[in-house]
Order: structure tokens, then sequence, then C-alpha cells
């Protein structure tokens, strides 16, 4: 490894930094007062040093050190602060069963991301499982979309969201919005096409739309789906079933929409 071992070992849960993670960690009210946010995991460290997040510190274990030595190499030159740690207080710090003792404190890019009215976008309103935000963004990483259009919900810094994102959180263009309806008036404006997922049986079906050209389609929370407002805006699309369930999980009706997006994209 081409770094120098920090020598102290830190112990104590009562230790500023670590009280400083802790609290990100936890806190969406921490990490949107401090701009900061929390990472764990060794890939998932390394994706945000290679991605050119500023790591403000950088925690690990020497099992760690043994175990990830690839992947600390590509974290440690770009942390600014880097510091060994018990197996005791990996255990303290970890949100998961088993963990792989490599933790990030993070500063939050400054977003200045646009809409290309040529592009393809996912606009998500109140989505609020982490695990279901992160998945779409993976997938949307994935399949090459333009971006993700964001409206309350979970807080894209979660820490649940940014390990079920695997990165794609740290890389994906992301345009948040406190009125994705006068959004969409605007896009609409610009010539975009924008559609709403609906469960409806008299809605379009999402296999006969048409995803040419710049595109938003729209995904409503897990429970509630999108309201009023938001469908008015937009062309109703729904994804044909046939077995006995009502509705799809607001993660995989983004996938077949992301999917038919990207199909269109590739023609």
């Amino acid at each position: 490894m081409q770094f120098k071992e920090p020598t102290e070992v830190l112990t104590s849960r009562a230790n500023a930094l670590v009280k400083q993670m802790t609290a990100v960690r936890r806190s969406a009210r921490e990490r949107r007062e401090n701009g900061m946010f929390f990472l764990e995991g060794a890939r998932l460290c390394a994706d945000a040093a290679i991605s050119g997040t500023v790591i403000l510190a950088c925690l690990y274990t020497d099992a760690a050190a043994e175990k990830y030595a690839d992947r600390l190499a590509q974290i440690l030159p770009a942390a600014e602060k880097a510091h060994r740690i018990s197996p005791a207080l990996a255990e303290h710090l970890s949100e998961t069963q088993s963990p792989q003792g490599v933790f990030c404190l993070c500063r939050m890019p400054q977003r200045s991301a646009q809409i290309d009215k040529n592009g393809k976008y996912l606009a998500l309103s109140g989505v609020q499982n982490p695990d279901n935000l992160g998945a779409i963004a993976r997938t949307a990483e994935a399949l090459d979309l333009d971006g993700l259009i964001v409206e309350g919900g979970c807080d894209l810094y979660n820490p649940k969201a940014q390990r079920a994102a695997m990165g794609s959180l740290l890389r994906l263009p992301v345009v948040r919005t406190d009125d994705l309806a006068q959004l969409l008036r605007v896009c609409r404006a610009d010539g975009m096409r924008t559609y709403a997922s609906t469960p409806d049986a008299d809605a379009t079906a999402v296999t006969d739309a048409d995803f040419s050209g710049g595109v938003v389609c729209a995904v409503g929370n897990e429970g509630a789906g999108l309201d009023d407002v938001l469908l008015r805006e937009c062309t109703r699309v729904t994804i044909p079933m046939r077995g006995r369930a009502e509705s799809f999980n607001a993660a995989a009706a983004a996938t077949i929409l992301l999917w038919e997006m990207a199909r269109e994209a590739s023609k």
C-alpha cells in the first residue's frame, strides 16, 4: 500500500470525530446542516474517492487494511484525515450485520445539474424507502439515463440509499425540486414529453407510449402514488399486469419505465 499507516488506534465512542460521524449517519438534519454524509464499505468509499467526492475522514480496522488493501490505496490518498479503529468501534459505527470496517465522512457536492430538453429523466415524487431510491439510481445509471429529478421523499445521502445505489447517487446527475408540477410544465413547454406512472387500467400501456425525444417520466410514493396535480400535468401510462397484485413496487415500476426509455434511446 502506498500510504503511511496512522499509528493511533481510536477505541472510544467519545472521540469527537467518531461522535460526528455517528451523528451524520443517524440524522438527515445533521447531514443537511453540516453539508456532510456518511459512507460505509470498502467499494463504496473507493467509488467516492474515484468520483472526486471530498473525503473529510476515513476510519478503518486493521483487518480491513489487510483484506481491502487495494480499495484503501484508492481511498486514503484522497482523505484529509485517516485513523485506524478498533473492531468494537467499527461495530458501533456500522449499520450492517457484517461490517467491512471501512467508513468515510464526506462533503456533500454542490449539485448544479440542469435538465437537457433532449434527455431522458425519471422523476421521483415522495419516494420514502432508501432501498428503493438507491436501487432506482443504480438502474438509471446502468441504463444510461440522463438523470433523476427528485421531489421530497428520502434524503439522497441516507446511508442505506447510498449503499443500495452502489455509488450511482454520487455520479448520476440529480435535479432537486420543491415543485415537481411546475417543473413538469416547464419541461413540457420546452417540448419534452411528460408521463406519469399509474396502476389505472385505462391509462396508456407503457409499451405503447412514445418515449422518443426528451422525456420525463414520473413515479410516485410507495403507498399513495402520484397526486392528482401531477397526474394532470402528464400523460398517464400504466404497466399491464396479469396477476392478482394491484400495483408494482416503486423500484420495480421504475425499472420497467427506465427500460422502455432506454430501449427507445437505443433505436
